[in-house]
């Protein structure tokens, strides 16, 4: 190469350098939000992974507000949060009923005087092949998932605006990502709220406003026993998604979860993917999408058939079995009583 050329590249390149060092530099040491004195909100955070993610907060300083259902189950995460030290206010509220939401959101604000946190994680998730659900279930899983998760958001935002100033964080799944047979309920509302989260992203930041979406793996939570099973053969379906949920080599504990979301909050994060499996199998299927749906076509010869099995639905405490109760399934276990799924 001549002289010339090499005068012409030399400056072309080391700009292009500069600017890549400069974007990576921004990215690296992008300031972190300090939790301390910060006010969360967590939906879902009575028990599983809402509960973990609350404990996170408070550790690092946060005021965390709770919200459920059950009241029960709300009076137990609050006692839990309160003996580790953490400023915690637990309400009950029917995300699915915008005005309890309103109500509920009003009340955080009042006791905290504002939110700067909003974790949108409540959710259900029902297990069973297409033959066993109804309109209902479908419904059920959107209003539970998605409609949640856009009534707190819609609640809360005002404030946020207001302030020029925020972060909400989106639980979705790796089953927003990529629909996995005898998951279809679930999948379609976690697409949803992907497509929702992710819009969100790229409307707010102009407003100071961070927003991230997360997309987790199996975890280890316990809420396999407060699963939906669907069909007569809800044992065996039971069977096969407890594993997967309770085995080292395909899950991951809850607190190691919510420590990676915190921390994501924490830098505004636009997403993240939770577990070396699920990002794998997200990678998969970006690139080889057909590839991805002939294998999982395969992986649902070997599922419970649904043929005959009805739409009758159960709970996943009442579809033990040997297996599911074994050692196999231990770390399981444990996160049923460490995370507040036991009902007790």
């Amino acid at each position: 190469m001549s002289d010339k050329n090499t005068s012409i590249i030399n400056p072309l390149t080391l700009i292009a350098a500069g600017a890549g060092l400069l974007l990576l530099s921004r990215k690296v040491w992008q300031p972190r939000l300090k939790l301390d004195g910060q006010v969360a909100l967590i939906t879902g955070g009575s028990r599983g992974l809402g509960l973990a993610m609350a404990e996170e907060f408070a550790r690092r300083g946060a005021r965390v507000a709770v919200c459920a259902r059950d009241e029960r189950e709300l009076e137990r995460a609050r006692a839990i949060l309160s003996e580790r030290g953490a400023q915690v206010l637990a309400l009950q509220c029917d995300l699915t009923d915008r005005s309890q939401v309103l109500r509920m959101v009003k009340q955080v604000t009042e006791r905290f005087g504002r939110i700067d946190i909003l974790v949108n994680n409540a959710g259900i998730i029902s297990v069973g092949p297409l033959q066993t659900l109804t309109v209902e279930d479908f419904e059920t899983s959107m209003d539970n998932i998605y409609w949640a998760a856009f009534n707190a958001t819609m609640a809360v935002l005002p404030q946020m605006l207001e302030r020029k100033n925020g972060r909400i964080v989106n639980i979705s799944s790796i089953g927003g990502l990529v629909s996995v047979p005898h998951l279809l309920t679930y999948a379609s509302a976690k697409f949803a709220v992907e497509g929702f989260s992710e819009g969100l992203h790229a409307e707010l930041a102009k407003e100071g406003i961070k927003v991230t979406t997360v997309a987790p793996g199996l975890l280890r939570t316990g809420s396999h026993v407060n699963t939906t099973v669907k069909g007569e053969k809800h044992q065996a379906e039971y069977t096969w998604f407890t594993l997967l949920d309770a085995l080292p080599l395909t899950s991951i504990s809850a607190r190691r979860a919510a420590r990676q979301i915190v921390e994501a909050a924490r830098r505004g994060q636009s997403h993240l993917v939770i577990s070396v499996q699920a990002q794998l199998l997200a990678r998969f299927h970006g690139l080889f999408p057909g590839l991805t749906g002939g294998i999982l076509g395969l992986v649902n010869r070997f599922l419970p058939s649904g043929e005959g099995a009805g739409t009758a639905s159960h709970i996943g405490k009442e579809s033990e079995t040997p297996i599911t109760q074994s050692f196999l399934t231990a770390l399981g276990q444990r996160a049923v009583h460490t995370y507040n799924e036991n009902g007790k």
